[in-house]
């Protein structure tokens, strides 16, 4: 744009803004070059102050020595001169502490332009007191954290590239293939366009929650549930899916749980991601167990418990699994399931957790609360 910075290429020019006139205005772009650096101004200022202050204190020492004859008394030239010399010892000691506090301040400012441009590999060295130390440290934190987020950010859309590329890929190339009569127009070719359609339709679904989630603005359909039923019925619905990864999968409901407010196709929707992942993990002649029962030491809450044994997460990862585009190396996906997972239980008031050993398996477990208990 012109030469000018990166920075104002995010900014949209305001309704108010006259249409004649460009945007941003060239003389905001030099504002930055005529003020001086921080650490410059307090440095002469705050010295200024006190040097002033001296002057006068010399002047009126001058004034009443001159009235009373006495300016050839040594006497008074050393008190004249000794608080000039404290002074300026005092100035001396005051700006070597001025510099090793607000030069730091000033490379955080600097450097905090250089993270609103969008560089997020900014770091700034840790020095000077320790309260400003404390604080470069946090700003080296949020640097980090922003430079993870950006980069998992770009692998999100990278992957979600990929995933909306394979089934228009299959709908293209089966349609192309039945108008040129090259496949013939039966329900077995339908039925595969009607799957990669549902692919893409969970794919969009999924990013439309977790947008909502996000903003906060989602909004629960609450109704009364039995959670014996969801679990049984969701066994059911996903016994095929286990049977051809040769894994025996059995729902385990306590009986006589009560019927719980929720809202029943989300906390499905998080059951579904649950044991999705754990028959994805889970080689052949593994299981997977989905427990539902009332928390004995807290009958207010229901605690969904999905547990396989699978290889398990490692210790380094399990902290992460819930935060948003994270995602192992061997999993395939946006790596927003879990992340949506947690936002949906966390809607309904309640937490999510997971345990894990390496090698033995994993257990994720979420409570929601019992409203009517």
């Amino acid at each position: 744009m012109n030469g000018k910075p990166e920075r104002w290429n995010r900014h949209r020019r305001p309704n108010w803004w006259p249409e004649n006139e460009p945007w941003p205005p060239e003389r905001v772009f030099h504002r930055r070059h005529r003020r001086g650096p921080f650490h410059f101004r307090i440095g002469c200022l705050i010295p200024l102050f006190f040097l002033l202050a001296g002057l006068g204190c010399s002047i009126v020492f001058l004034l009443s020595f001159f009235q009373t004859g006495q300016l050839g008394d040594i006497s008074h030239w050393i008190v004249f001169l000794v608080p000039l010399f404290l002074l300026a010892a005092f100035l001396l000691m005051l700006g070597g502490i001025l510099r090793r506090m607000v030069n730091p301040l000033d490379e955080v400012m600097e450097a905090a332009e250089r993270v609103a441009s969008g560089d997020y590999t900014t770091r700034l060295r840790v020095h000077g007191p320790l309260p400003v130390r404390d604080f470069t440290e946090s700003f080296n934190t949020m640097t980090a954290r922003l430079e993870a987020y950006d980069e998992q950010r770009k692998h999100l859309l990278a992957d979600i590239s990929h995933e909306l590329r394979t089934p228009l890929t299959v709908l293209q190339g089966n349609l192309e293939g039945m108008l040129d009569n090259v496949y013939p127009r039966n329900d077995e070719h339908l039925n595969i366009l009607l799957e990669e359609t549902q692919i893409l339709s969970r794919l969009i679904e999924d990013l439309r929650t977790f947008s909502l989630a996000e903003t906060g603005r989602l909004v629960l359909q609450k109704e009364l549930c039995d959670p014996g039923r969801l679990v049984t019925d969701l066994v059911r619905a996903m016994q095929t899916q286990a049977e051809k990864a040769g894994v025996a999968m059995k729902g385990e409901p306590d009986a006589g749980l009560p019927a719980v407010e929720m809202d029943t196709a989300r906390i499905r929707e998080v059951l579904e991601n649950l044991v999705s992942n754990a028959l994805r993990h889970t080689p052949s002649g593994g299981s997977v167990r989905i427990v539902c029962e009332r928390l004995p030491e807290n009958q207010t809450r229901l605690e969904f418990r999905v547990e396989d044994t699978g290889g398990g997460i490692p210790a380094e990862n399990l902290p992460f699994i819930f935060d948003r585009y994270f995602k192992s190396r061997d999993s395939g996906g946006t790596g927003l399931g879990l992340a949506i997972a947690k936002r949906l239980v966390q809607a309904h008031g309640g937490e999510i957790r997971a345990e894990s050993n390496l090698g033995k398996g994993t257990s994720i477990r979420f409570w929601i609360p019992i409203e009517n208990a």
